[in-house]
């Protein structure tokens, strides 16, 4: 568990870097995408930063690689709103929990209508065999 100081930072530059990428970076690559976590290391030098973004796996590629390529201007937005020594250096990664989780909400539903033999959309009523 992170300490107060770090918990701290870490919301604070998943705040200020949403802001960053959304009023200043100019990247055409960086659109559709929210800053999901923040991670920073004990001694605040580093932070990773997960990033969800909407769309295709090309799409999401792209992003990476326009947030990767503008992550030093990103950092030196940073170092003018925020009073905070040292700034860490910026690393950002897709996030993926919300297609795991999706993709385990979809598991779950389907065994649950193969249990009842109903089709996937269905709803329990549906049933052709369920009486009014």
């Amino acid at each position: 568990m992170p300490s107060q100081r770090v918990a701290r930072v870490q919301n604070l530059l998943r705040s200020e870097i949403s802001t960053v990428m959304l009023r200043k970076l100019k990247d055409p690559r960086v659109q559709m995408a929210t800053i999901s976590e923040v991670s920073v290391s004990p001694d605040l030098k580093s932070a990773r930063v997960y990033v969800s973004v909407y769309g295709e796996p090309e799409v999401q590629t792209h992003t990476l690689q326009g947030l990767r390529s503008a992550s030093g201007f990103i950092r030196s937005e940073l170092m003018k709103v925020l009073d905070l020594r040292p700034m860490p250096f910026l690393t950002f990664d897709l996030d993926e929990s919300l297609e795991r989780a999706s993709h385990t909400f979809d598991l779950l539903d389907r065994i649950t209508h193969e249990q009842h033999g109903d089709q996937p959309g269905c709803e329990p009523g549906d049933r052709p065999d369920s009486q009014p």
